[in-house]
């Protein structure tokens, strides 16, 4: 792994305002301070409930969307000081797949065309094109004889398959994904993370993977951020977090996972009360309203991200008294 990210940010910051059903206006703050890094060949996951800021983030780091505060490097270069080139260059280097496959894709256009979209615009030759476009659909499972069909044709899953190639067309870097299987029958889920896995390799790719769904991203992350409320509050070796999680949210999803019997307790038992809102951010540790072990520095003080060796980090101030 690169010693220099080939992506990162540094204290990203994201509020929106919101209006309720009395018309009063309130501010959602969806990230608060996040910081993360993405190698070269990495894999990098982020897990958190719904409303955690999981989408927003990745649609940041994407350049879909400017943070209020805080930045995005790319090869160490800030987002907001590339040139037209340098920002063309990220735009094609940096691809996304969204959660829902149907509608990142244009229902009038023939899937052919929209997967070989990126390949125009890169000025590759006619006579290339489609040995290309061939090439990037086999590498999906995709039947080449399907080009001129159109999405709505097409099985969620194999319009996922449509919208991983599109993304593979432009020969990016970087391929950020969001949810990219949560619409998807389980049998459907299996299939499209192995295609993803195997794309990495044929493709040389670093992956951002969001997903609600731990178990998925311990099969194929290197690393996994845990976000809660707009914020981290640990990260580390998807196989470390799983073995010797160090903050007591982690405990509870990964206490959650049907059939992974890593926890004493039930996830009822380790959460509080339903997620806080994030137009009313808890003081304190954002998480002691839901957690069984807070003690009263917790609703008092925001712990600091503390590192506990071999990349792995957490916020919690009872972290090494409950893990050691």
């Amino acid at each position: 792994m690169s010693e220099t990210p080939l992506l990162s940010a540094v204290n990203l910051h994201k509020t929106f305002k919101v209006s309720s059903h009395n018309n009063s206006t309130g501010v959602l703050t969806a990230l608060d301070r996040v910081s993360l890094q993405l190698f070269a060949g990495e894999t990098l996951g982020i897990a958190g409930e719904s409303g955690c800021g999981k989408s927003t983030l990745a649609k940041i780091m994407a350049g879909l969307l400017k943070p209020d505060g805080g930045s995005v490097l790319y090869k160490g270069k800030q987002l907001a000081q590339l040139g037209q080139n340098e920002r063309t260059v990220f735009r094609r280097k940096t691809q996304m797949i969204f959660q829902d496959p149907f509608s990142s894709l244009n229902p009038r256009m023939r899937i052919g065309d929209s997967i070989s979209e990126p390949l125009k615009i890169a000025g590759i030759p006619a006579p290339m094109l489609r040995k290309e476009l061939t090439r990037i659909m086999t590498a999906v499972g995709l039947q080449s004889d399907v080009v001129d069909r159109f999405p709505d044709e097409f099985s969620g899953g194999q319009r996922q398959r449509i919208g991983i190639a599109r993304a593979l067309a432009a020969s990016p870097e970087i391929l950020i994904a969001d949810e990219p299987v949560s619409s998807l029958d389980i049998s459907i889920q299996a299939q499209i993370i192995n295609i993803m896995l195997q794309m990495k390799s044929d493709f040389s790719l670093s992956m951002m993977i969001v997903s609600h769904n731990l178990l998925i991203l311990r099969h194929i992350c290197d690393r996994i951020i845990i976000m809660y409320l707009g914020a981290v509050v640990e990260s580390g070796p998807a196989s470390e977090l799983f073995q010797h999680c160090r903050h007591p949210y982690t405990e509870a999803l990964i206490a959650a996972i049907p059939g992974l019997h890593t926890a004493n307790v039930s996830r009822g038992e380790l959460l509080r009360d339903d997620l806080p809102s994030a137009l009313s951010i808890p003081s304190g540790c954002r998480f002691h309203p839901r957690c069984r072990y807070a003690v009263d520095l917790c609703r008092h003080e925001v712990p600091k991200i503390t590192d506990h060796g071999n990349g792995h980090s957490a916020a919690c101030h009872l972290s090494n008294k409950l893990y050691g």
